[in-house]
């Protein structure tokens, strides 16, 4: 077997794209989706419908352009999840607002008109996970949603106490990433390389998990932001992982053994110290740790850009 099949007898394999040739051609259990790829994919004509559908959506919602820029940008995000829909079996995610980030109310609000547009459209809450940044606010509006059967995926999550909030809040998924931790300290070090068996995106993901199987948390873990594909076998055995297509590619074209790294059983006898986080301690620990909290802010500042992008774009057509 190649590595791609191979790591799919140890991980559950999820396609990080917009693109649904990709989707189909890899065959993931799941697909993610953010603000930069929905933008990207709407660049490409064959998408045309969608972006068309979206348009249309919201000039039947409202008369005022930032409502219907508000409305068309959901929607299209909405409409990309569906198609992915048709190809998975499983679940799509679909990301809030970035520039809503450090407001719990309207994260909720959000997240709720985004599940609503997918009722809609036929489709049940145990398919949709709603992509929030790990922000303290984040994780306190995914633990009300939670609540009410709308699961979440916490994405731009860089650091363990941001994984032990989202545990003690009750989260679905949680998207550790992991090339954008090695890029820090590639830069921080004035290095090129490191190794994948020393790269500190990885050792992060393998603590978090380690640290959640110990003490039984339910919410799982979704290695993400992928650089090479020695971090990704390094990362063998996590419950999920989101692959970009063309890491997926390498991975199907390249033979060798792909072992299990990360073992709930054996996690369960490691010698890990339990932390309660509260919003004093998780500011306090994100203060402290320089990577997680220019990383977040710079994720955030991205992916809002992207939408920023996007609604540009929309505008145009309205």
């Amino acid at each position: 077997m190649n590595r791609l099949e191979q790591l799919k007898n140890l991980t559950q394999v999820v396609a990080d794209t917009g693109d649904f040739a990709s989707i189909e051609a890899y065959k993931p259990v799941d697909a993610t989706t953010n603000p930069s790829l929905i933008f990207a994919a709407s660049q490409d004509e064959k998408y045309h419908s969608l972006v068309e559908d979206a348009i249309f959506y919201a000039k039947q919602a409202s008369s005022d352009q930032m409502v219907q820029l508000s409305r068309a940008a959901d929607k299209l995000a909405v409409n990309f999840g569906l198609e992915i829909l048709k190809i998975v079996p499983g679940r799509v995610s679909t990301e809030v607002d970035a520039r809503l980030s450090f407001d719990t109310e309207a994260t909720v609000n959000k997240a709720r008109e985004l599940v609503t547009l997918y009722e809609g459209a036929g489709i049940s809450r145990d398919r949709i996970l709603i992509k929030v940044a790990s922000t303290w606010e984040g994780i306190k509006a995914a633990e009300i949603i939670e609540k009410e059967g709308i699961r979440c995926n916490l994405t731009l999550l860089f650091s363990p106490v941001q994984a032990i909030a989202c545990a003690e809040a009750g989260v679905r998924l949680i998207s550790p990433f992991v090339g954008r931790i090695m890029d820090w300290h590639k830069k921080e070090r004035g290095v090129s390389e490191i190794a994948a068996t020393e790269d500190p995106g990885v050792r992060s993901v393998t603590q978090i998990f380690n640290y959640y199987k110990k003490f039984g948390y339910p919410t799982q873990v979704m290695g993400a932001s992928f650089r090479n594909i020695d971090e990704i076998c390094e990362l063998a055995g996590c419950d999920l992982l989101t692959i970009s297509p063309k890491l997926l590619k390498e991975l199907e074209q390249t033979e060798g053994t792909v072992t299990r790294k990360l073992d709930a059983k054996a996690a369960v006898m490691m010698d890990i110290t339990k932390i309660s986080v509260d919003e004093k301690t998780f500011r306090w620990m994100m203060n402290e740790d320089a990577m997680a909290t220019e990383k977040l802010a710079e994720g955030i500042r991205n992916f809002a850009n992207d939408l920023v992008k996007l609604e540009r774009q929309i505008a145009k057509i309205l």
